[in-house]
């Protein structure tokens, strides 16, 4: 049985694209960039895309491509205890799919009632009270919020309509949809924001440099944080993708523009954020700053009561913007799910539809709680412990396994073999120093913060049940699923070389 392969490599770099460009370059990226030094904030942030960002997008490409196989399989083919890191990325994976899908399910509730603002002028009390119902506790579960089941129901079904058809038939096939539509839907919220009055407002907010702030610590922490947040690096995606690759293929160029369309979107979709944001502070009366906020309060309070005040095109530009949610997101959760469904399916030698129903059954039942009155605690909780411990700490043990404990100079070969233009030493200085040191102090701040208060407020009960416990969940998961002794899979090798270099 041929491993699957992507038809075209256009179509590999529009899936990598798809699954990078997600819900946080449209509602993070914005406030992560104005928050930090505006304009000033770019200078680190491009640094940080070619000192880290591309050097581990090089890297996972070239071990997906070069070992044709899964995080875990491809770690195993280097040393066999390295399985343990590969399964804990890919446990990361699973416990992100499912609560992401529960963010896609209330885009496409937003995207329907952006058409007639049906959220009302209290935006605030719909979203958390009419839509949401939420409880006053992580422990009150509450019951299923139909309103949420019903297009979180829809999303898992869409997901699994595309995965199931394969990586050329399936997910490529959906991505040159998806991405194209995307970057339509995000020009019109774009170009409708430079248009309203005090856009300026926004966009100065968003662009002028606090060069004061270049000095400061935690904004090159920040831009490097956003950058390995943002494409997909450290948890089994990339080289998952990779892997579908034919030997033959150009892995720094692909790398490259990978990483530079999904900053140059997240900057794209940032001015048409800041614009309407410019435009609400203005018809308030009050700083930009006062508006500005970040993930589910700028998407689901925040931007709707911009979309109540926009004097013309209201149901257009609500029915864009949270359309360009559910088309991210969308984007990202099928390539969460490929990630440790494509696991399963080689470890154990089974059929990719019977290891989409093992693995999408048990993720639609562990993510059942996140359709409940309580989820968005539970979504808060996992999504901040996920992120900053388990990404974090997987993409750091990597970098460290193949920059001191392998051999670094057989991955950058294996990268300019039928590259354009090759990468030179600067390469294995960003995987051996730069990136370890700056992920280091990110896992180190992270676990001290985390040990010494509670995250978000909540109850050490709940931080430490449902936040800790999904992260120790990912090493056992790692553990044990190495420990299984699997079948020898014949899904190796793609079934002919062909070269996407022509």
């Amino acid at each position: 049985m041929a491993r699957d392969q992507w038809g075209t490599r256009l179509g590999f770099i529009l899936a990598a694209v798809g699954s990078a460009i997600g819900l946080g370059n449209i509602w993070r990226f914005p406030y992560v960039a104005a928050s930090n030094g505006g304009g000033a904030f770019l200078l680190p942030y491009f640094i940080a895309i070619i000192t880290a960002g591309i050097p581990i997008m090089i890297l996972e490409f070239v071990l997906g491509n070069k070992y044709n196989s899964s995080a875990p399989m491809a770690f195993a083919k280097i040393k066999k205890k390295w399985e343990i890191l590969g399964w804990f990325q890919a446990a990361v994976a699973f416990f992100i799919s499912v609560y992401y899908v529960a963010v896609v399910a209330w885009s496409i509730s937003y995207m329907v009632f952006g058409a007639t603002q049906a959220w009302g002028t209290d935006t605030e009390g719909f979203f958390f009270g009419n839509y949401l119902g939420l409880t006053d506790s992580p422990w009150i579960m509450g019951g299923i919020q139909w309103s949420v089941f019903i297009p979180f129901l829809l999303v898992w079904i869409v997901s699994y309509f595309i995965l199931v058809k394969g990586v050329k038939n399936g997910i490529e096939k959906a991505n040159k949809i998806l991405m194209p539509t995307l970057l339509v839907l995000t020009a019109i919220i774009v170009v409708r924001g430079l248009t309203l009055p005090g856009a300026v407002d926004g966009l100065n907010y968003l662009l002028t440099p606090q060069w004061d702030k270049i000095f400061d610590a935690k904004v090159w922490v920040a831009a490097y944080g956003q950058i390995f947040f943002s494409l997909s690096i450290g948890f089994a995606i990339m080289i998952t993708y990779s892997s579908y690759l034919p030997k033959k293929t150009d892995i720094v160029n692909s790398a490259f523009m990978t990483s530079f369309a999904n900053c140059g979107f997240s900057l794209f979709a940032a001015l048409g954020v800041f614009s309407v944001l410019g435009y609400m502070a203005h018809a308030q009366g009050v700083a930009v700053s006062e508006v500005s906020t970040a993930g589910v309060g700028l998407a689901f309070v925040v931007f709707p009561q911009a979309i109540n005040a926009i004097p013309a095109l209201k149901g257009l530009v609500g029915t864009a913007f949270f359309a360009t949610l559910v088309f991210a997101g969308l984007s990202s959760f099928i390539s969460i799910i490929e990630a440790f469904m494509a696991a399963i399916m080689e470890k154990f030698s089974i059929s990719r539809k019977k290891a989409l129903n093992i693995c999408m059954g048990t993720a639609f039942i562990l993510s059942l709680p996140f359709a409940t009155n309580a989820g968005l605690y539970y979504l808060d909780i996992v999504d901040y412990f996920v992120n900053n411990l388990g990404i974090v700490i997987g993409g750091l043990v990597e970098v460290i396994l193949i920059g001191w404990f392998f051999n670094l100079e057989s991955v950058r070969e294996h990268a300019n073999r039928y590259s354009d233009f090759a990468i030179g030493s600067w390469w294995n200085f960003t995987i051996k120093i730069v990136t370890p040191m700056l992920l280091g102090y990110m896992m180190i701040q992270n676990i001290i913060t985390n040990l010494t208060s509670p995250y978000g407020g909540y109850p050490w009960s709940s931080v430490i049940v449902i936040g800790w416990g999904v992260f120790v969940a990912c090493i056992v998961i790692g553990v044990v699923f190495y420990a299984i002794k699997g079948k020898e899979s014949p899904m190796l090798e793609p079934s002919k070389e062909v070269s996407y270099n022509e």
